[in-house]
């Protein structure tokens, strides 16, 4: 059994990964699972009520999850797939303790292959949140990746600059990072 088919098996049982992005390590677990999904926020110490993104592996997958009208797709076409995290309506198979209440979920369509193909055998969305505590550096290495988990993916030394948040129903920047500037610019020409 290789890797991916080893993370999927784990995932399948509501277990956590931690895999490799584009970005930094994230902490994968099933997105459609309670059990799996407060796991998710045990291991990280993170307060519940605040939101967790997850991943897709493609865009029909992201349409499954969120209301994309034209602007958000507009957008989605140009930045995705790759390092930012779109923030859009969540439809209603989303749970609601992943949108900590606010309706909107955050999704990442990684341009990294390991979680497309994690994500692609599994079928569908796993969260997307740094492999870290809440509050400390994220990380960039295996070894820096501190929350238990059951299963990882070496991916070496990751760039380190986090995903750009966007709300792209307001389009807001909500934390700036990898790619912002030209996220910026998108908007403020009026796209």
């Amino acid at each position: 059994m290789d890797e991916i088919e080893q993370a999927v098996r784990v995932l399948s049982h509501d277990g956590l990964i931690v895999y490799p992005t584009e970005t930094v390590y994230g902490l994968g677990a099933d997105a459609f699972s309670d059990d799996a999904i407060e796991r998710v926020y045990e291991a990280k110490g993170r307060e519940f009520g605040k939101p967790i993104s997850i991943a897709v592996s493609d865009f029909e997958m992201l349409g499954v999850v969120a209301e994309v009208n034209d602007q958000a797709e507009a957008f989605i076409r140009k930045f995705l797939p790759g390092p930012v995290t779109v923030v859009l309506k969540a439809k209603r198979c989303i749970p609601e303790i992943l949108t900590g209440g606010t309706g909107m979920i955050g999704i990442r369509f990684p341009s990294h292959p390991v979680p497309v193909k994690i994500i692609e055998l599994f079928d569908s969305p796993i969260t997307a949140t740094s492999a870290n505590q809440s509050g400390a550096r994220e990380p960039t290495t295996l070894d820096e990746c501190n929350v238990p988990h059951d299963y990882h993916i070496d991916g070496g030394k990751l760039p380190g600059t986090p995903s750009t948040v966007v709300d792209v129903t307001t389009g807001t920047v909500m934390r700036p990072g990898a790619l912002a500037a030209e996220i910026v610019a998108f908007f403020s020409e009026g796209r």
